[in-house]
């Protein structure tokens, strides 16, 4: 399964155009530009899984640095404050790392 099984390749793609400048990243505004905000909670489930690289469960900050690549290869990366923004805006429990439950609250809030 891909990105592009659940969201569209358009919407991606103008997601990607919003945040191409460094510090520009404002994961809620990604999130509804790609239409991730407006899927199921299983479909988010779909979409965290392959987010999460090495399949620990979490999101780590490693991890979390590439997320514009998961969507497109070529993506920037993420900056480090973009990175760390991201992360405690999601990282509700304090473990350094965004579980499934956390991503799924962050994209539909």
């Amino acid at each position: 399964m891909s990105l592009t099984d659940i969201l569209s390749p358009s919407d991606i793609a103008a997601a990607l155009r919003d945040c191409q400048a460094p510090d520009s990243f404002s994961p809620k505004k990604f999130f509804q530009i790609s239409g991730m905000s407006k899927k199921s909670s299983s479909q988010l489930k779909d979409i965290f899984r392959i987010l999460d690289n090495d399949q620990s469960g979490f999101i780590e900050e490693d991890e979390l640095k590439y997320f514009l690549q998961r969507f497109e290869y070529g993506a920037r990366v993420l900056t480090a404050s973009e990175t760390k923004t991201f992360l405690a805006a999601a990282d509700h429990d304090g473990d350094g790392k965004i579980g499934a439950e956390e991503f799924q609250e962050m994209v539909q809030s």
